[in-house]
C-alpha cells in the first residue's frame, strides 16, 4: 500500500517538477549602433526564443540603429521559421509586434527626459498582471529603464534588470547617476566586465579567435546563419549575450551562483567622484566608476536642458550641462584602467580649453568614499575575486568557465537549420 501510495505520489509529481516557467522577457539593444555584435547577440537570442516569453525587443542605440534592424533579423528568422515551428518557437508576426522604438539621444544632465516608446512599453509590460517579475535585458543604453522608472517609480519591484554595462555606462552616465540615486532597492545586475568571458581566450585574454566554430556550426544553416558571417568574418564576439544565457543555466533569483550568464557580488556602494578643478594624474577613480566635474562660469539663468560643453576623451565627446547659478555639470565612466588626458570644448570662453588627467584604477568599486552611491540594497556587479580575472577583466571567469559548454549547446540548434 505504501509503495503504491508513494508511486502515485510520483506520478502527480513528475509533470511539475517537469515544468519550467518560461521567464518574461524585454530586451534592449543598441542592434545598428556602434558595434556590430548586437546583430549576432539578437540571432543567438531569436535561435532560444522558445525558451522565453518575449514582451519586447526596444531599439535603443548610440547611434544610427532603428527598429528596422530588429526588423531584418526576424524576417530572417521568419524563412528558418518552419524548420524551428514544431519546437515552440514564436511566430515571427508575434516577435514583430512587440518591436519598439526606444530612446535614440543620451539622457540630459538629470538622468532622463521624455517618455520614448520603448519606456512606456517597460512601464505596460512590468504592469500586467504577473506572478513572474520582468526581465529587461539591456544590451546598450540605460536611457529608457531610468525613464520608465521616472515616469513610473511604483513598477520598481516588478523589474529584474540585467544591464551589459562596461563601455555603454560612460554613454549612460547621466541616466546611471539618476538610477543608482533614485533607485538604491533596484534589483539590477551591473556587469561591466564579467560579459568579458564570453570571447575572451581562459589563459590569455585576448579575443579568443572561434572562427572556426562558425565555420563548422553556423556558416550555411538557414538565412540567420549565413547572416552571421556578416559580422566580425563570423568571429564570435556576442558581447552581450551573457544575459541571456544567464536565463538559460542556472537560477537567476540567485546571482551569486553559477550560471552561464555570470555570477555576481552586491554592490554595496558605486563608486563616484567629484572635482571642482581640473584633475592631474594623481586623482584616482575605480574603472567603470563615475566622474562629475562641477565648473564654475557665467551665470545666466536658470538651468537648461541643452549641452553647452563637451568633455573631449580618447577621440569621443560627452555633453556637459548648465545646471543654473553659474554652474556647469559634465559626466564620464572610465571603461579600463589606465591614465587619461581630457580637453572641454564650448562656446563660453571661460570653459572652452580646459584640460586635465586622472587616472582610474581596479577593481569596482574600491574603498568607500564619502563621495560614493550609496548605501545600495539590490545592486549586483561583477566579482572583485583575484583568481575570477581573465587577463585585466574582473569577474571573467564565471562566464569563461562555461564557454565550451554553452557553444556545444548552441551548436545543437543549428543543427535544426542545416540543410537537409
Amino acid at each position: 500500500m505504501i509503495k503504491a501510495l508513494n508511486l502515485l505520489l510520483l506520478l502527480f509529481a513528475l509533470p511539475v517538477l517537469g515544468q519550467k516557467t518560461k521567464p518574461r522577457v524585454i530586451v534592449s539593444t543598441d542592434i545598428g549602433g556602434t558595434d556590430d555584435d548586437d546583430f549576432q547577440s539578437m540571432i543567438h537570442y531569436l535561435m532560444y526564443a522558445d525558451k522565453f516569453q518575449t514582451e519586447g525587443l526596444i531599439s535603443s542605440p548610440y547611434g544610427d540603429g532603428r527598429t528596422a534592424d530588429i526588423i531584418r533579423i526576424i524576417d530572417l528568422y521568419e524563412t528558418d521559421y518552419p524548420k524551428l515551428k514544431a519546437k515552440d518557437f514564436p511566430e515571427a508576426s508575434a516577435l514583430r509586434a512587440v518591436v519598439k522604438q526606444g530612446a535614440t539621444e543620451r539622457a540630459p544632465s538629470k538622468g532622463w527626459s521624455t517618455p520614448s516608446e520603448g519606456s512606456e512599453w517597460i512601464i505596460e509590460c512590468a504592469k500586467r498582471k504577473s506572478k513572474q517579475p520582468l526581465w529587461v535585458l539591456v544590451w546598450g543604453g540605460i536611457e529608457d529603464v531610468a525613464q520608465a522608472l521616472h515616469d513610473a517609480p511604483e513598477i520598481a519591484p516588478k523589474l529584474r534588470v540585467y544591464w551589459i554595462g562596461g563601455p555603454n555606462k560612460k554613454w549612460g552616465a547621466d541616466a546611471y547617476q539618476y538610477l543608482v540615486s533614485h533607485f538604491p532597492d533596484l534589483w539590477i545586475i551591473e556587469n561591466n566586465a564579467t560579459y568579458r568571458g564570453w570571447f575572451q581566450n581562459y589563459e590569455t585574454g585576448k579575443i579568443f579567435d572561434n572562427s572556426a566554430y562558425f565555420e563548422k556550426h553556423i556558416k550555411g544553416h538557414g538565412a540567420m546563419g549565413n547572416d552571421f558571417g556578416n559580422y566580425y568574418k563570423g568571429v564570435i564576439k556576442m558581447g552581450d549575450t551573457p544575459s541571456v544565457a544567464y536565463l538559460l543555466h542556472g537560477n537567476p533569483e540567485k546571482p551569486q551562483e553559477p550560471s552561464w550568464g555570470g555570477s555576481f557580488v552586491p554592490l554595496r556602494h558605486s563608486s563616484r567622484r567629484e572635482f571642482t578643478r581640473a584633475t592631474t594624474l594623481a586623482d584616482n577613480i575605480p574603472v567603470f566608476g563615475l566622474m562629475e566635474w562641477v565648473l564654475k562660469g557665467p551665470d545666466t539663468g536658470p538651468g537648461h536642458e541643452e549641452p553647452c560643453l563637451w568633455l573631449e576623451v580618447s577621440g569621443q565627446k560627452f555633453e556637459g550641462y548648465y545646471e543654473g547659478k553659474g554652474q556647469y555639470r559634465v559626466r564620464f565612466v572610465p571603461k579600463s584602467i589606465g591614465q587619461w588626458s581630457y580637453r572641454i570644448s564650448s562656446h563660453i570662453k571661460e570653459l572652452d580649453g580646459q584640460q586635465g588627467q586622472f587616472t582610474s584604477t581596479d577593481p569596482l568599486p574600491g574603498t568607500r568614499h564619502p563621495q560614493d552611491f550609496g548605501p545600495l540594497k539590490g545592486w549586483l556587479t561583477d566579482s572583485p575575486a583575484p583568481d575570477l580575472y581573465v587577463g585585466e577583466h574582473q569577474g571573467a571567469k564565471t562566464v569563461n568557465q562555461w564557454q565550451q559548454e554553452f557553444l556545444a549547446d548552441w551548436a545543437k540548434r543549428w543543427v535544426w537549420l542545416q540543410e537537409k
